[in-house]
């Protein structure tokens, strides 16, 4: 007897659909399975076996195949479990076809009939509601990771037992789970940012690049505070979006970095890899691709501290997802797309003592300073929109100790602009100025007269790039938007142009 359950694997952060088949026919006794299968799903075949026969099923002894298609597409994971067993139950007569037909299953068995939590539930359950199921059975330990999920029924089961048991009602007894409202609970951050003394130029840009989504570069002498200004950045993000939300989860739902405590991601992620870090842990890969510390960061904050220090092949992987918000990795099997639209924020020391150029303290060499500076291309500095420099807080500042805005009162400022950008950017695919596209800039990038003959002298003196003078239009929008103005006037135009000046100082 043949039959069929939908199932579906694992691609990249994506999902493909696959087909369990299992037929049971007359010949000499083998259980097979075929299908371009990992050595993983291949062992499902003791697992699934030993669950039957521990819930109270016997196998009999004829010839059992298994099929997974597309064959081929290769089968990772150990999510098979279930929808095998389930294939096998339809084949051998305990389960009516009528009553698997447009079920997706996934879900790992124990060998006493379990069933056990899987990576990747929630683009599983995206592409079962996409290819028209009726409903999707997943384990119960993943149910809470589907509450905001309400276009298809869910079911959670935690046993082959009580798939049985709710097999025999009308549609398995599952409904959809109710609207859920998607709450954002404003709370005040750990790390505030008027904890910090002094330093306001930077605290100043560190606004900016959160309110219009700009890379940011932290450079100056070593204690100076840049890694704490960079470290308090996502306590001046607003939550994310129920859109946005639901699409990080499901990165780290694929990659299965997803907590009991907290199935749906809610803040913007903070990723901070260590120097060491290679190329392909940065920007994914491996010979099964998973995801890199630049997608785990899509939509949210990536931070480089020491930025020199990082090879010159990691550093220069991130040229192209900067630009395209996206990085494509090819293999023999196929090529992977990852979405890689995050905010990167760098800090530095100027020479490898840290003091430079202050000559009185720094021992560096010219040549020493220009090898350390030099491990930073050009093209991949001119992809930051702001340039700071962090400098020793004076002793009177230090003493005096006045703090300024608190993190969430910057928080509160930096969403009404992001809620601007929101209602301007309405029909475009967009969501910050700093993802707009050079038709999008002319557009919507409009200045005075003053603020254009200020840019077009600034063009002409420092030797911009196209990029650089697109980038310092961004910024200036960002900060008119800031200043709750709707043209782009010249002291906008002559601050966005001060944070494109400072590499140089270092550079010369």
């Amino acid at each position: 007897m043949f039959s069929s359950i939908i199932s579906a694997v694992i691609s990249g952060v994506s999902c493909i659909p696959v087909k369990v088949e299992a037929d049971v026919s007359n010949g000499l006794p083998l259980f097979s399975m075929v299908g371009y299968l990992s050595s993983r799903v291949k062992e499902a075949q003791e697992r699934v076996r030993t669950a039957l026969k521990n819930t109270g099923f016997s196998f009999p002894a004829r010839r059992i195949t298994v099929n997974l298609s597309p064959a081929d597409i290769r089968k990772e994971g150990t999510g098979f479990d279930l929808p095998i067993a389930a294939a096998l139950l339809c084949a051998f007569g305990s389960l009516e076809a009528e009553q698997v037909r447009d079920v997706c299953m996934v879900g790992e068995l124990s060998l006493n009939g379990e069933v056990k939590g899987v990576q990747g539930i929630l683009p599983i359950v995206d592409t079962a509601a996409k290819a028209g199921c009726r409903l999707c059975i997943i384990p119960r330990e993943n149910l809470k990771e589907t509450e905001f999920l309400d276009n298809i029924p869910i079911l959670g089961v935690g046993s082959l037992r009580e798939l049985l048991e709710c097999a025999g009602r009308p549609d398995w007894g599952a409904v959809k789970n109710p609207p859920k409202k998607w709450e954002y609970q404003e709370e005040k951050p750990e790390e505030d940012l008027s904890d910090i003394f002094g330093q306001e130029a930077a605290k100043r840009a560190a606004v900016i690049a959160a309110a219009g989504f700009h890379n940011l570069l932290l450079i100056g002498s070593r204690g100076a505070g840049k890694t704490m200004i960079a470290s308090r950045i996502p306590g001046i993000f607003p939550g994310l979006s129920r859109e946005e939300g639901m699409e990080v989860s499901g990165i780290y739902s694929a990659a299965g970095l997803l907590s009991s405590t907290k199935p749906v991601l809610k803040k913007r992620p903070f990723r901070a890899p260590h120097h060491t870090i290679s190329p392909t842990a940065l920007a994914g890969g491996g010979r099964i691709p998973r995801p890199g510390e630049i997608t785990l960061a899509h939509k949210g904050v990536l931070f480089l501290d020491e930025l020199p220090e990082f090879s010159r092949m990691a550093l220069e992987v991130l040229r192209q997802p900067l630009e395209a918000h996206k990085i494509c990795i090819s293999r023999l099997n196929g090529t992977y797309e990852f979405p890689s639209h995050f905010l990167l924020v760098a800090a530095m020391n100027p020479c490898p003592c840290g003091y430079y150029p202050d000559r009185n303290r720094c021992s560096c060499t010219e040549g020493e300073v220009a090898r350390y500076l030099g491990r930073i291309s050009s093209p991949l500095l001119d992809r930051f929109d702001l340039c700071t420099e962090v400098k020793d807080v004076p002793s009177q500042q230090l003493w005096r100790r006045e703090r300024g805005k608190t993190s969430l009162e910057i928080r509160r400022e930096v969403q009404r602009v992001h809620e601007i950008q929101k209602a301007r950017y309405g029909e475009e695919k967009i969501c910050f100025n700093g993802s707009l596209g050079g038709r999008e800039t002319e557009k919507y990038c409009q200045m005075d007269r003053e603020g254009e003959r200020l840019l077009k002298k600034a063009y002409e003196k420092m030797n911009l790039s196209v990029r650089g003078y697109h980038k310092i239009l961004k910024t200036a929008r960002t900060i008119a938007d800031l200043d709750k103005e709707e043209l782009i006037r010249e002291p906008h135009i002559s601050e966005a142009v001060f944070y494109r000046t400072l590499d140089d100082k270092y550079r010369k």
